[in-house]
């Protein structure tokens, strides 16, 4: 059952076990000058009555001179008290903040905190469980009459730190030596990557000398077709005009021999009828008297030529 209550108010007020009892030890000691404030205030009233309520009857002014007197011996406790109480609060806080200042922490406060009702009370039921109700001595364990000297639980921090540090340390070289091996497997896997494409890309650029070269055939051989087609076409051309020019020709001398065989006769007939005609005979009598004449005269000059 203990325990149960321990758990319950250690996770109100959230704090770890240890923290747990450095509070219970705060509030045993604030508990102590509580009560002692408490009998110093009771004190103050019982030598009130004491000292001045001696008489059966008292006047107003005397009634009043007692109050105002109690007054200020009560207010001056009370005041006196609540300047310790602070005062205290201020060394707890200094104790505090020493020990964060040794490993360079900076402590955070929220004084509106202090005035939260809803915490306050949460307090208040967590002292009459530890203190009030279960009427229990403090154990043993939950006396802790200072704190723990600022040099061995830096010591043991620093030791923990250390530990911490060495173990996070381990982890990191192993993941490291993990990693180291993980990028020699990729850098391997792109080396050979790499080399596939470089593979691939010279298997593709053949491809392409091989299709460029095709291509270059097919069209090579699309324009040896349009040329042997034109070549027969401008062959059969030929033929044709050949046979056309021969045709033409064998008519032209056939047409030649003709004409040349009517301009034969023609020439026939004209020196036919030519000597047929006056003139030609005359022409002819008088080409023959001629030579008549010419063969007298070579008659008569060979006589007259000297014998060699």
């Amino acid at each position: 059952m203990l325990m149960l209550l321990f758990t319950y108010f250690s996770a109100e007020l959230g704090l770890n076990e240890h923290h747990q009892n450095e509070a219970i030890n705060y509030m045993r000691f604030a508990r102590f000058k509580r009560g002692l404030c408490l009998k110093t205030v009771d004190s103050c009233f019982q030598d009130l009555k004491d000292s001045r309520l001696v008489e059966e009857t008292f006047t107003v002014d005397e009634v009043i001179d007692m109050l105002d007197g109690l007054r200020t011996v009560v207010h001056s406790e009370v005041e006196s008290e609540l300047i310790n109480t602070t005062y205290t609060n201020v060394l707890l806080l200094r104790q505090l903040f020493s020990q964060a200042e040794k490993w360079y922490l900076k402590l955070q406060t929220d004084v509106s905190e202090l005035e939260n009702r809803e915490l306050l009370e949460q307090v208040a039921e967590f002292e009459k469980s530890e203190f009030t109700s279960s009427n229990k001595k403090p154990s043993a364990d939950l006396i802790k009459p200072k704190l723990a000297p600022l040099h061995e639980g830096g010591s043991e921090l620093l030791n923990k730190t250390v530990a911490c540090l060495q173990e996070e340390n381990e982890k990191l070289k192993t993941r490291l030596k993990t990693i180291e091996t993980q990028a020699t497997a990729a850098l391997d896997e792109k080396s050979k990557l790499e080399k596939s494409l470089k593979d691939l890309q010279m298997i593709q650029g053949d491809q392409k000398v091989n299709i460029i070269k095709i291509s270059d055939i097919a069209e090579l051989e699309n324009k040896v077709a349009a040329l042997k087609c034109q070549f027969e076409k401008t062959l059969n051309d030929s033929t044709a005009n050949q046979k056309f020019l021969e045709e033409n020709l064998a008519t032209t001398k056939h047409d030649l021999l003709k004409v040349q065989n009517q301009l034969s006769t023609a020439e026939k007939e004209l020196e036919k009828k030519f000597q047929q005609t006056a003139a030609y005979r005359n022409m002819k009598e008088i080409l023959a008297k001629k030579n008549e004449q010419i063969k007298d005269l070579r008659k008569k000059l060979s006589k007259y030529e000297p014998e060699d």
